[in-house]
């Protein structure tokens, strides 16, 4: 198995390289190419925990799950809930150097932050071969801070992530899940109008003519919040296993968009402001983060689809496609592309690392 020495010079050799873990997110991105896979597997194990602390110091082959456990013994997480693969129908098990690097959250995202809020520091190798440090072990440690939250969804484009220190908080004392009989408009701003309340919402998803609604706090809190909302409480044998299925992708609306993309229809992860009307999209909708993200299965043309989110302020990116040759994420205005540009070539200027993954000319 590789060690960071042996991938050190492999980089120096400045042939082109392809990234990966276990593979559980080679359908996201553009293209894997033919470029030599260098595995991060042999980066394994958790380096530092300090549950006083609140953090945790991981290398970047080790899986997200075994994370999870170690933090669980503690009464602690990873707040963002950041999809682990385990049973998804991607295959694979996802790593914490992927975890960062695809950028994904889950379903507490919009109340809990993204991959970046919680990043604190991270080690990277470049393209020289050279071992970078970035960050620290707590928030107030500014030192590189940027260069750190740079890496979260990079797609492996600017180098090597090699550990990654991440910020942990409890779990909480109650949790609660509500369902409601709504239409996508009338979820949208009931989703909305609660925003806007000092209510201890975690989590949301509407589906299928259902909005659920995850509650997380005191048991206090959570008490007073489901006398005020209202609805019908899911048991939590019941409910758990339906934010772990949407978390980890693999429960039947993620199921059901694997087979329709082997049809031809492709999944698109859509982000727009949270009080975006439901839009004209053909085709079976899921909701996540407030109205913040939207899963849209669809037979529609990219340029089409594209065309309606950037109408309503947001993008859209294929997630599950069978062609992809529309791009797989947005295109970018002229000064994005000159300062995407710019950061390639400050960090990868042979071009090695992952030739292709975010976009065509990266």
């Amino acid at each position: 198995m590789a060690t960071l020495e042996a991938m050190a010079a492999r980089f120096q050799e400045g042939r082109p390289v392809r990234l990966t873990g276990h593979g559980s997110k080679d359908f996201y991105g553009g293209p894997l190419g033919d470029a030599e896979p260098v595995s991060t597997l042999s980066l394994n194990g958790v380096m530092a925990y300090e549950p006083s602390e609140l953090y945790v110091t991981a290398a970047a082959g080790t899986p997200v799950a075994d994370v999870e456990a170690l933090l669980a013994q503690h009464g602690q997480h990873l707040a963002f809930e950041p999809p682990r693969f385990v049973g998804a129908a991607s295959g694979g098990t996802g790593t914490i150097g992927g975890m960062v690097a695809s950028g994904l959250s889950g379903p507490a995202r919009a109340t809990a932050g993204a991959v970046r809020d919680h990043v604190l520091g991270l080690t990277m190798l470049d393209a020289k071969g050279e071992l970078l440090h970035f960050g620290g072990t707590v928030m107030k440690n500014v030192a590189g801070y940027d260069v750190s939250r740079l890496m979260a969804g990079s797609m492996g484009v600017l180098g090597l992530i090699a550990q990654v220190t991440l910020k942990v908080l409890p779990q909480p004392v109650a949790t609660a899940t509500l369902r409601f009989e709504a239409s996508q408009d009338k979820a949208l701003l009931r989703m909305n109008r609660w925003g806007g309340q000092p209510l201890p919402i975690s989590a949301s998803a509407w589906w299928d003519g259902a909005l659920v609604v995850r509650l997380s706090g005191t048991e206090a809190a959570v008490r007073a919040a489901i006398h005020k909302l209202g609805g019908s409480v899911i048991p939590e044998p019941m409910a758990a296993p339906f934010w772990r299925g949407l978390r980890d992708q693999c429960d039947e609306f993620f199921l059901g968009a694997r087979r329709a993309v082997q049809g031809g229809a492709t999944l698109w992860r859509i982000a727009v402001p949270s009080t975006t009307p439901a839009m004209p999209l053909h085709g079976e909708q899921l909701v996540e983060w407030g109205g913040a993200q939207r899963w849209v299965v669809t037979p529609m043309a990219p340029a089409q689809v594209r065309d309606v989110v950037a109408a309503a302020g947001g993008h859209a990116t294929m997630f599950y496609a069978s062609d992809k040759s529309a791009g797989t994420f947005s295109p970018l205005g002229p000064q994005l592309t000159r300062i995407h540009k710019e950061l390639k070539r400050q960090f990868d200027p042979a071009g090695i690392f992952n030739p292709g993954r975010l976009y065509s000319d990266l």
